[in-house]
């Protein structure tokens, strides 16, 4: 009968293991809205989907770094928001559960499903020099403007 138990007890721990990974799974699902819409996604430099989009992004212990990009606008880049997942302490003592569930990204999880981010107009500034000298001796350019 001891030895039923630990059996039992053994492969009840096997099951067990990496219970994050297994009961919630490596990728969290993610909605990204721009102002203007058509913004072109990337993740840790990846490209993809353009706004509105929604996607499965991969969990990771790292930050997850997110820019929005579209021509004529300002390129913002944000840190997607994560929580401790708290399936992961059903490893318990399980070191090897725990392992597995750090490396596949499962012991964190995105707590924001939604992100909707203004983008603004690139600002340019035009010069208006009141003087221009060009030295093509010496390979030099040089702007005078007058201070507003």
């Amino acid at each position: 009968m001891k030895n039923l138990s630990t059996i039992l007890l053994a492969t009840t721990m096997l099951f067990m293991s990496s219970c994050a990974t297994l009961f919630t799974g490596t990728k969290d699902r993610i909605t990204f809205n721009s102002t203007p819409s058509g913004a072109t996604i990337y993740i840790d430099g990846v490209e993809q989907c353009k706004t509105p989009c929604t996607m499965k992004v991969k969990r990771s212990i790292n930050d997850t770094d997110v820019e929005f990009k579209l021509d004529g606008y300002e390129t913002r880049l944000i840190t997607l928001s994560k929580e401790f997942n708290v399936v992961s302490i059903i490893n318990l003592g399980n070191l090897l559960g725990w392992g597995i569930d750090a490396l596949s990204g499962a012991v964190m999880k995105y707590d924001r499903k939604t992100y909707d981010i203004t983008l603004d107009n690139k600002k340019t500034s035009m010069i208006n020099p009141t003087r221009i000298n060009i030295d093509t001796q010496n390979n030099i350019v040089e702007l005078y403007v007058a201070e507003n």
